[in-house]
């Protein structure tokens, strides 16, 4: 099962302030356990949002709005995607994360679980998909 964990931004993250040598630090063994464990397939920390946009659709219409956005408890300052076997699991690597907005400071990992093919009743739109994600495993793989 696949599980993104989702590590929800902070004014400091919103204001562009760089993580402490220290956070960096314990960071890193974190991400070095996760892939000596074989359940680390991705991870990333994400610019503010006065670098991003959003494509609102409404009514047929689909209008950009630059960022900053106002909302920090809504946005995402990064995360990792990891496949383990139960949500009990992810929540335990979860637990073991260094606290992403340093040490005594308050912040949150929200964990999710992915969608996969097999959780869709056969059709011609999911056999697409099933040939897509051959297209981009093989892609990888080049």
């Amino acid at each position: 099962m696949r599980f993104m964990m989702i590590v929800k931004a902070s004014k400091d993250s919103e204001a562009g302030k760089m993580p402490s040598e220290e956070l960096l630090a314990a960071m890193a063994k974190y991400n070095d356990q996760l892939m000596k464990a074989g359940v680390l397939v991705d991870l990333s920390g994400l610019q503010s949002s006065t670098k991003g946009a959003r494509i609102k659709f409404s009514g047929g219409k689909k209008t950009v709005i630059d960022g900053p956005f106002a909302e920090t408890k809504e946005l995402i300052a990064g995360y990792w995607i990891i496949n383990v076997k139960s949500k009990e699991e992810a929540i335990e690597w979860a637990k073991r994360a260094p606290n992403p907005q340093g040490e005594g400071q308050e912040s949150e990992i929200e964990i999710r679980q992915f969608f996969e093919l097999e959780d869709f009743a056969p059709s011609a739109a999911i056999e697409q998909h099933r040939e897509l994600g051959k297209k981009l495993e093989s892609k990888k793989a080049s």
